[in-house]
């Protein structure tokens, strides 16, 4: 096992139990996931990092919690009772560990009657704050913070005060996302009148301009990165199993559409270790994907599940996300620049023979072990083990434990520093030493990158600057293209982040937002450069801090 400094740190600060080796836990993992048949499989797909699970599993096999999943979402019924109680479930979701998503469009707007009193409704914004402000109690699993996701129908009365609550203060552990429909984008197509209906009754409490909510949509994110959107419509028309009805809302970082109180186990194949001598083994990649769905299913069995509504739900469906990290990596081993027609198209058929064998396997164990018990009705005409099987996950902290790129997004820095628990780490990617020359131009090629996160400025051959541009130095539309060519062949989502430069217009949002919809995304997220004060990377380790 090989771990970076900030690997090992993050390891011993936050996953490994007292007098617990890298060792110890990836066997801890193994032998509760895969017991006597399958422990020594597992424990060799772990160490060898091939594959990792999401935190909770890491942190959690084993012990006394057992809480295995890292997403969760919650019903948000119209009534004190049920906001309140679900705020109870909550917080026993993030002890265990995992983080929460809610659809808040069942609530009745600001203002509206309050049955047997005479006061009025103070909207779901204000149960959001009453959310957070719980959420910042409770750490997750006692090891990380708590985070949310918070849904709101595009069709709400109170859509613009939640397009801009984050710019009010508050909301420090939520991500928010507006839920569209296809009624809003055809009346945006159209120039027609959009109505906003009250959910309590469905009466129309106002019509508006659909364009000026798209563009204060767009002008929110440009200000702080949020909302997200989620395309509801587009979500639910590639569900796995409509028979069970509408998905609302999605997990805290979007890329898990889930039914309330369903979760999911999301486990990340490292593609960079599947490079070997220049070229994509893809013997070792399909052998990755399969072991990879094993242990996912096996950890739907193995689970302590925090709520019984929890149990039932996730055992009727088994989903399970498998997905990758380090694909910036494994592009610069493999010699293509991310920002390029060849990285598309190796991106399409890449995770088209990932989706492939991951949903074979399942199909397998369907054969051998039964299908999910909610099948009749799915799409599927055979067996299948799980309801879905593969996730683009953001793989924040695993990335970092795999000394790999995260997810599926293109270098944001190839230097930075990073907090660990109050220590500071400095963070130099090693490709920069493994692929570039020691010098160029007479200019020491590590001390630039390190001072300013990039190669720009050192007088390097035009494809070692292609290959090596970062996250802001890549055309947004090609950011969504990317996230396009992912999602063809996710059965959930995909986590993706559309970096932009500082110098990017709300303009140029509305198009990217466009440009998402109009080529299958289910969801979308802008950043642009520095537009919060806690911008959690910046360019170079000189100028930045990173809490974490």
């Amino acid at each position: 096992m090989e771990f970076s400094p900030q690997g090992r740190l993050l390891l011993e600060r936050r996953y490994l139990l007292p007098g617990e080796t890298p060792d110890g836990l990836f066997s801890r993992v193994a032998n509760t996931v895969g017991g006597p048949a399958k422990s020594r499989e597992f424990f060799s797909l772990l160490s060898d990092l091939l594959f990792l699970p999401n935190s909770p599993t890491l942190m959690n096999a084993g012990t006394a919690a057992g809480q295995l999943s890292a997403c969760f979402v919650l019903p948000v019924e119209d009534t004190l009772e049920g906001i309140f109680r679900t705020l109870g479930q909550m917080a026993l979701v993030h002890r265990s560990g995992g983080g929460t998503g809610f659809s808040f469009s069942r609530l009745r707007p600001r203002g509206d009657a309050v049955n047997g009193t005479a006061g009025a409704a103070t909207g779901p914004v204000s149960f959001m704050r009453v959310y957070d402000a719980a959420t910042a109690a409770v750490r997750q699993g006692g090891r990380r913070r708590g985070a949310n996701m918070g849904v709101l129908a595009v069709s709400h009365p109170d859509i613009e005060e939640f397009v801009t609550a984050k710019q009010t203060g508050g909301f420090a552990n939520f991500n928010i996302s507006v839920g569209i429909d296809e009624r809003f984008l055809r009346c945006l197509a159209t120039g027609k009148a959009y109505d906003l209906t009250n959910p309590r009754d469905g009466s129309v409490w106002r019509s508006i301009e659909p364009g000026s909510l798209w563009r204060l949509i767009a002008a929110s994110a440009h200000a702080s990165g949020e909302p997200g959107v989620l395309f509801l419509d587009e979500i639910n028309r590639r569900s796995t199993t409509p028979h069970l009805g509408r998905i609302e809302a999605t997990n805290p970082c979007g890329e898990q559409p889930l039914y309330p109180y369903e979760s999911c186990n999301l486990g990340s194949v490292n593609l960079a270790r599947c490079v070997r001598k220049g070229d994509l083994d893809e013997d070792l990649l399909i052998a990755t994907v399969r072991s990879g769905v094993d242990f996912l299913d096996a950890v739907v069995d193995v689970n302590r599940f925090p709520l019984p509504e929890i149990r039932e739900r996730t055992l009727a469906t088994r989903k399970i996300g498998l997905g990758v990290m380090g694909f910036a990596e494994a592009l610069i081993r493999l010699g293509i620049p991310y920002e390029s027609g060849e990285a598309l198209r190796f991106a399409e058929t890449l995770m088209e023979r990932v989706q492939n064998a991951a949903r074979g396997r399942s199909e397998e164990l369907g054969r051998e072990r039964g299908s999910f018990p909610a099948i009749e009705g799915s799409v599927y005409t055979g067996e299948m083990r799980n309801a879905t099987v593969t996730t683009i996950a953001p793989t924040g902290s695993l990335h970092l434990i795999a000394s790999t790129t995260g997810g599926i997004e293109p270098v944001f820095s190839f230097a930075y520093s990073r907090t660990i628990d109050g220590e500071q780490v400095e963070i130099v990617s090693p490709l920069i030493r493994e692929f570039l020359p020691e010098t160029a131009g007479g200019r020491d090629v590590a001390a630039h990158v390190r001072r300013y996160g990039t190669v720009v400025g050192l007088p390097l051959d035009e494809h070692t600057r292609n290959l090596f541009r970062t996250a802001v130095e890549i055309a947004p539309e090609h950011h969504v293209r990317m996230q396009a060519a992912f999602q063809k062949h996710v059965d959930n989502a995909v986590s993706k982040t559309v970096n932009l430069p500082e110098r990017a217009t709300p303009d140029e949002i509305v198009g990217i937002f466009s440009l998402a919809r109009d080529l299958g995304c289910k969801g979308i997220t802008v950043y642009r450069h520095l537009s919060r004060p806690d911008q959690v990377i910046s360019l170079g380790c000189d100028v930045c801090q990173i809490g974490g």
